[in-house]
């Protein structure tokens, strides 16, 4: 019996099926569990199997016409079947995850209780080619704080910059250069492992600050004489494009979320984790058993290393902890410099000797290693937004003997099964309009790319990310132009074939369906206009929400508490304690003293009832170590959200129309007033070095009191 001759019953029968299976069941299954895993898959993909049976024998073999017209049923069919397939994927990969925050916690007691000289030595790289000063001082700076007693800082200074090797030598870290920069980023770090001597070797981009207890958290996993890498996420502390250009800042998380806290716990728990270039730690012993160095045939060594590695029996271990805080992209130029280096990477080891093909390799390893989803996703994206304009235009359809009633009987169902499924994994990470926002986005750059390397492979130049102030911004015209013109399309389609006089297509019933469907695009469309429109960048530092008691001090010595509300490097946000009136203006000079960092020495910038702005006046100081100490590797960050897809999905849609050193002198008064604050305020438990700098502001306020 066809769709069209059923009863309403009947016909929705497959969509209540998918709503109770999948949208009702999944909330409450106990999601860790495999068993729960393998259910959604099960009734996914059974859904999915009676789709592609009605798409073969009653949407494609039976195609007729004009040889155009039969090409382009079997084009968007091969493309649907290819993107069903890198879906398939990433469900066998979802049908196992890992969680392995609790062996951390073993492996971290375990390594605190041994003394120094019994931990094993480790080299933290920090590679660098052109960051400016203003994000490499918070990672070497941050790098210090590591509570790792036997461990060497080395900055890797492709630049060869003489500022950064005399700042290099203030802090009393290692500095090594090279005469060239011959395979970039890989070529860097191996001339370093020529010149170092660690049993491991921790790497860090010039942009990632590691938290305090990373190597305590990573290194008790090379227990396991197996585990020849261990991976962290990458976590940012400032706001990537689509949250920024869309004013998305608190109601969506970065679009790495769900790669890092979705998909890696689960590759890792099949063995097929890799590593991601920065906040990784490498055993030494793994990478001599390859040369003693990182592959340098493919612009993307870190995967290409997890590779080489699996084959001489070391796996990529895993853990999914905030454990290094980084920059995502600033601008849309500094983003799809990165994601083209991604995509141009990932296509480069399909033709690898060490790839997916080569050999010792599990079949799952094989799969999830396959860098198909660069093209479905593109392909599949940009066929669903010109698939309905070329029909409603021409009357060329996607697939033959088509009706509304099949489409609800047979599409919808599928449609909302796939998402649902994957929103069933990782409530938390994938937000489905957002996804399609951003995949139709980066689709019009990423898919000419990664088209452009299946052709030619082989050499491309590694770009490095531009970063700060080297990341400047520019608005993407030429994608918002192609999104208009299709949104253009789509709407003009849709009034010509409202009008009978007018209309194009040919089977009057399928216009609402398609209106559906070119409404969706529309909505989409725009979005992707609007994220192509870069909003200025602010070059002041990311200010991080923080609760904690300050005192202010005014010129004349009158002295205010408060509360911080957010606190930067460039200035700190009060709200003061309104029993006691501060005695300073706008424009004044006031010190602030914060605990774990001490005196800050500021202007007034802002006063409006109990709230206070201070701009700060932080030179290269022990202050602004201590600053940085307690803002980037504390795990303080202000970009994590925590809502639902329904929530998310409306502050979207809501926001089409809702647019986006001289360090300072302590008086004899302000001696007393520090002697007389709880001891607590002061306690931290910091490095050596930010031990000894501690001891400095304490013998110095001694020495004053004395």
């Amino acid at each position: 019996m066809r769709p069209d001759d059923l009863p309403l019953q009947q016909l929705v029968a497959p969509f209540l099926f998918v709503i109770g299976g999948i949208y009702v069941l999944a909330p409450i299954l106990p999601m860790r569990q495999s068993w729960a895993r393998g259910v959604i898959f099960a009734a996914v993909w059974l859904i999915v199997a009676r789709y592609i049976s009605w798409r073969v024998f009653t949407t494609v073999l039976p195609a007729r016409g004009a040889w155009f017209e039969v090409g382009w049923v079997w084009f968007c069919f091969a493309v649907e079947i290819l993107a069903l397939f890198d879906a398939f994927l990433l469900y066998l990969t979802f049908l196992r995850t890992s969680d392995r925050r609790a062996e951390a916690d073993g492996h971290e007691a375990r390594l605190r209780a041994l003394s120094p000289n019994q931990l094993p030595s480790v080299d933290v790289y920090i590679p660098t080619y052109n960051e400016p000063f203003d994000v490499l001082e918070k990672t070497i700076t941050g790098a210090l704080c590591l509570d790792y007693p036997n461990a060497r800082l080395w900055v890797l200074d492709d630049g060869r910059r003489p500022w950064l090797k005399a700042f290099c030598e203030g802090k009393g870290i290692g500095y090594l250069t090279r005469p060239d920069n011959a395979h970039a980023k890989a070529g860097n770090i191996n001339h370093a492992l020529t010149k170092t001597d660690g049993e491991f070797v921790a790497i860090f981009d010039a942009d990632f600050v590691p938290q305090r207890n990373f190597l305590m958290r990573t290194l008790g996993f090379f227990v396991d004489p197996r585990i020849g890498i261990v991976q962290v996420p990458h976590v940012f502390y400032n706001h990537d494009p689509m949250q920024a250009n869309l004013a998305l800042r608190k109601s969506m998380p970065d679009d790495q979320r769900f790669f890092f806290e979705g998909i890696m716990p689960s590759r890792d728990a099949w063995n097929a984790a890799f590593c991601c270039g920065s906040n990784s730690v490498t055993r030494r012993a793994a990478l001599r058993c390859i040369g003693d160095a990182l592959p340098i045939t493919s612009i993307t060594e870190d995967m290409l290393l997890s590779l080489v590695l699996l084959r001489n029996g070391y796996i990529t271990r895993y853990l999914c902890e905030r454990l290094a805080y980084g920059l995502a992209p600033e601008t849309l130029r500094a983003y799809f410099i990165q994601r083209q280096r991604w995509a141009r990477g990932a296509m480069q080891i399909l033709f690898q000797a060490a790839g997916p093909f080569g050999r010792n390799l599990t079949l799952m390893q094989r799969l999830l290693f396959l860098p198909t989803h660069w093209l479905s996703q593109s392909l599949m994206l940009l066929i669903v937004i010109v698939a309905p304009i070329l029909f409603m235009w021409t009357d060329v359809r996607p697939l033959v003997n088509v009706t509304a009633e099949a489409i609800i009987y047979y599409l919808l169902p599928m449609v909302l099964a796939v998402v649902g499924g994957i929103v069933a994994y990782a409530p938390r990470q994938y937000f489905p309009i957002a996804a399609q926002v951003l995949g139709v986005f980066q689709s019009f750059k990423i898919l000419p790319t990664a088209l452009a390397t299946l052709i030619k492979p082989h050499g491309h130049v590694f770009t490095v990310t531009p970063k700060g102030a080297a990341a400047y911004g520019s608005n993407e015209r030429g994608i918002f132009w192609i999104a208009a013109i299709l949104m253009t399309l789509t709407t003009g389609g849709l009034l010509i074939n409202a009008t009978p006089e007018w209309r194009i297509v040919s089977q009057a019933g399928l216009i609402p369906i398609v209106a559906l469907w070119s409404g969706i695009n529309v909505v989409v469309l725009l979005l992707v206009c609007m994220m192509s429109l870069q909003v200025p960048i602010r070059r002041a530092e990311e200010r991080f929400d923080l609760d904690e008691p300050v005192s202010i001090f005014s010129a004349n010595g009158t002295l205010s508490t408060g509360r911080t509300k957010d606190v930067s490097l460039s200035g700190i946000g009060i709200r003061v304690d309104t029993t006691r009136a501060l005695a300073a203006n706008v424009g004044e000079q006031v010190r602030v003293f914060l605990p774990e960092v001490g005196f800050l020495q500021g202007v007034v910038t802002r006063k409006s009832g109990e709230f206070l702005g201070v701009h700060l006046n932080l030179q290269q100081s022990i202050e602004r170590d201590l600053l940085i100490r307690k803002l980037f590797t504390s795990a303080v960050t202000n970009t994590s959200v925590d809502i639902s897809v329904a929530g998310a999905t409306g502050m979207l849609l809501k926001s089409i129309w809702s647019a986006p050193t001289t360090t300072a002198q302590m008086t004899p008064e302000a001696v007393q007033v520090i002697e007389k604050l709880p001891a607590e305020s002061l306690v931290i438990q910091p490095s050596e070095l930010v031990t000894r700098r501690l001891e400095e502001i304490v013998a110095a306020r001694r020495d004053m009191a004395a």
